[in-house]
């Protein structure tokens, strides 16, 4: 049997494995940094073993550290969310969603809903971080990510939000004016393209184009890479060059003629965002609540 001295040790261990920081994980868990780290302390002593690498500027976990917390944080997370799915005051639905999304999916689809949530569910609040970075969400202390639907991974539930996306090439007027426009996806050699790049990768993103239900790609003269697709949007619409964007984040600006969208029958629809968790997580009525609020919501506006 697992002590009550071992249970807070155990517990102490996994906050701050998980932001590798004592003052964060204290602040987590509501208790004084001196409190969490003596229940570590106890827990090392106990064990025989140092866990964390403690330095003035720095916290890493130890081998033992890192053995010790890929065992424990899945556990400790199956028991929080199972306890927080009974720990309610009544039928009011209360908690935290953590969530990681790419930009755009949250551009689109989130903040449009983020108010009829909030008054729906007053005692649940939405912690989202935005970035493109395919990232595993358990692993991260994420409950969910949303992402597009080709880099979901098969292990993972996956809930769709919204329809297909359209990659769409587009330049400004004054660009075109001065460097003509490609008549065909083999012609991005000869221009000024404005590449983006997957955040920790080291290569840029390959301008994808379809013909008679095939998919290829197609090499673009990258005169400027950014790591942010709606920076190269806005370079381009500053005529720095031709760049790819969804159809959503360049839709207003087509519509205006600020844009100029080309190279149209090779550009396809292609799956778009989807929420997904591990399948081994069990669902918060909080987390519940928000993915059933987005559906409804992005539903309602296909």
């Amino acid at each position: 049997m697992v002590s009550t001295a071992d249970f807070a040790g155990i517990r102490a261990f996994v906050a701050v494995g998980r932001s590798l920081s004592f003052a964060r994980a204290a602040e987590a868990l509501g208790v004084s940094t001196s409190a969490l780290s003596q229940a570590v302390r106890s827990l090392e002593d106990r064990l025989g073993e140092v866990l964390f690498h403690r330095t003035t500027r720095s916290v890493s976990l130890t081998d033992a550290g890192k053995k010790l917390f890929e065992r424990m944080d899945p556990l400790v997370r199956e028991m929080t969310e199972g306890l927080e799915t009974v720990r309610v005051t009544g039928l009011e639905v209360r908690g935290i969603v953590r969530l990681h999304s790419f930009r755009t999916a949250a551009k689109v689809h989130l903040a449009p809903m983020l108010r009829r949530f909030a008054e729906d569910f007053p005692s649940v609040t939405v912690d989202i971080v935005l970035d493109d970075a395919v990232i595993d969400p358990a692993a991260a202390g994420y409950d969910a990510s949303i992402r597009l639907g080709e880099v979901v991974e098969r292990d993972m539930v996956a809930v769709r939000i919204g329809g297909p996306l359209t990659q769409r090439v587009v330049a400004a007027p004054s660009y075109i004016c001065k460097h003509g426009r490609p008549e065909r996806p083999a012609d991005l050699l000869a221009h000024r393209c404005i590449l983006w790049r997957w955040p920790g990768h080291t290569s840029t993103y390959d301008w994808e184009f379809a013909e008679n239900g095939r998919w290829f790609t197609a090499r673009a003269n990258g005169m400027l890479v950014v790591n942010e697709r709606e920076f190269a949007v806005e370079a381009a619409l500053h005529g720095a060059g031709i760049t790819m964007a969804s159809e959503p984040l360049v839709r207003e600006h087509l519509v205006s003629g600020r844009l100029v969208a080309m190279l149209e029958p090779w550009c396809a629809d292609y799956p778009g965002f989807y929420l997904c968790y591990p399948q081994r997580r069990t669902v918060s009525r909080s987390l519940r609540a928000f993915i059933d609020t987005l559906t409804t919501a992005t539903a309602s506006a296909r």
